[in-house]
């Protein structure tokens, strides 16, 4: 910790609550955390191949052309099944805190859980049933 002063130049006789020393761990931490989310972008831009092509360039998830009419149809499937996605995956999202809590919540959690397990596989088939997550 004396070399940290030293290099910054504080004074020696000042107590730890005054320095910059206990804020150390959080910049190599704020600095460890931007170089791993920077450098793998940096290096993917810098060494990955950059040949776009059709494919490359044609819309993704949205289904339509990104940038044509603004007043143009578009598909409102590709919705739909957005939003049956993330209904599902917030519904399945409470399987964690049930699983990590099962043995103090014993059988009438376990049951509980099974109904609305139920619940959601109806509520699934019927929707595969009725088509919503077909795309034609």
């Amino acid at each position: 910790m004396g070399r940290f002063r030293r290099f910054f130049g504080l004074p020696h006789n000042l107590p730890n609550a005054m320095t910059l020393e206990s804020y150390l761990p959080i910049l190599l931490f704020i600095l460890v955390g931007l170089g791993v989310g920077v450098v793998p972008q940096v290096l993917g831009y810098l060494l990955g191949p950059q040949r776009p092509d059709e494919a490359k360039n044609s819309p993704y998830e949205c289904g339509f052309e990104a940038f044509e009419d603004a007043r143009m149809k578009f598909d409102v499937r590709y919705y739909l099944v957005a939003i049956l996605f993330i209904l599902f995956d917030l519904e399945i999202a409470f399987l964690f805190p049930w699983a990590v809590s099962l043995q103090e919540i014993g059988a009438t959690g376990f049951w509980a859980m099974m109904i609305f397990l139920g619940i959601l596989v109806v509520g699934f088939i019927y929707e595969w049933k009725k088509g919503a997550l077909d795309w034609e």
